[in-house]
């Protein structure tokens, strides 16, 4: 990252295998997964020293699919710079892109109406609901409950449909830029209510049946003081009950603090399982709220001007998974000198191998979903 670090080093591996530190013991083995997996997810390798199916402790190595992305936007002007923010991770397109954006205006000083913010506040929790809804029934489904998961994906179809009439992108690419928001149209509140009651309903069929509920309760447990210890963030953060959310740290300018109750804090799989429900309900409720202030204003405004000129701003914004921050230092000439991001999963993967500590094996697949962390945004 150093301006003067001069060209990188040809790629190899000169100090040898990784430095996995053995468990020892009567009937220790080790259990290595990964990096490559079986479904549609980054890379990462887990080495599980365990006895019999107990996880004693669970390492996990991570890095596979580093890709320079802090480097690689230097030099660019803020708007070429912004097409590779929102693609940080996949599945946080609004996300990355706001706290970019906003840590542009923070440096260049660039004035955001409050319209603006209504606008990409709306995209935000749309974001935040189709994800949500599909880790209902990706949890359900690690739990051989695949008619609920059959469920969650259609209301997931459904807001992804939402989400491209809204952008024109079904990721909702474009939604945001640089002093800027643009949509094509303004989601139906009642759509989305009605898809936050089919998700309460699929998590009280979830919870009503003993064999899911058996497997979710008490299940990898990640107490309040470990969560606090380690800094988590998101709903990892709130299932522990901690009050960790930027929504209400560090509102958008002229929106009211948005923060869901949640009924369930224990720590475990349940808990992550029902803080997304919970969430859903909200997210349903805010862009109600927001739709109604909106109103007839433009869908597109015009975006602020920007003048050229050195400096440097920081962007906080609470994206689906929790806290992400972006860092950004202007040059004379407005191009992008420096940019730090900090992706809420790399605040959180080490509490995973916390929480599965004395969890069996077979549970990890599930522990690992009610975590859902992301390796492109970790990894950079």
């Amino acid at each position: 990252m150093l301006a003067d670090a001069g060209a990188p080093p040809e790629f190899a591996d000169p100090d040898g295998p990784y430095p996995f530190r053995p468990v020892d013991g009567p009937g220790v083995y080790e259990i290595p997964v990964g990096p490559v997996h079986a479904g549609m997810i980054g890379p990462g390798h887990f080495r599980f020293s365990v006895v019999g199916e107990t996880i004693l402790k669970l390492k996990a190595r991570l890095w596979f699919v580093h890709r320079g992305v802090e480097k690689h936007v230097q030099g660019r002007d803020p708007a070429g710079a912004l097409e590779i923010a929102q693609r940080i991770s996949g599945d946080t397109t609004v996300g990355h892109a706001l706290a970019f954006c906003r840590a542009v205006e923070d440096a260049a000083g660039i004035p955001v109406d409050e319209h603006v913010h209504r606008l990409r506040a709306v995209a935000l929790e749309l974001e935040r609901l189709h994800n949500h809804v599909t880790d209902l029934g990706a949890l359900c489904n690690d739990v051989g409950h695949g008619v609920l998961n059959a469920q969650a994906q259609r209301l997931r179809e459904r807001l992804l449909r939402v989400n491209d009439r809204v952008a024109g992108h079904r990721l909702l690419r474009g939604a945001v830029g640089v002093g800027a928001a643009a949509l094509a149209r303004l989601p139906d509140p009642d759509g989305l209510a009605a898809v936050a009651a089919d998700a309460a309903e699929i998590a009280d069929l979830a919870t009503g049946h003993s064999v899911v509920r058996d497997r979710f309760a008490g299940t990898a447990v990640l107490g309040r003081d470990q969560a606090a210890d380690l800094g988590v963030l998101g709903y990892v953060a709130r299932a522990s009950g901690l009050l960790v959310d930027a929504r209400v740290d560090h509102p958008l300018p002229g929106l009211p603090a948005v923060h869901a109750t949640h009924r369930h804090t224990g720590g475990d799989v349940l808990a992550r399982f029902w803080v997304r429900v919970e969430e859903i309900a909200a997210s349903a409720a805010t862009v109600a709220a927001l739709v109604e202030r909106i109103g007839d204003g433009p869908l597109a405004p015009p975006p602020a001007a920007v003048t050229p000129a050195a400096g440097a701003g920081v962007g906080i914004v609470e994206g689906w998974r929790g806290t992400i921050v972006h860092r950004v230092e202007l040059a004379a000439d407005g191009t992008v000198a420096r940019l730090a991001v900090a992706d809420p999963s790399f605040f959180n993967w080490p509490a995973l191998p916390v929480a599965l500590a004395d969890t069996i094996v077979p549970d990890f697949p599930l522990v690992n979903k009610s975590f859902n962390l992301s390796y492109a945004g970790n990894d950079l």
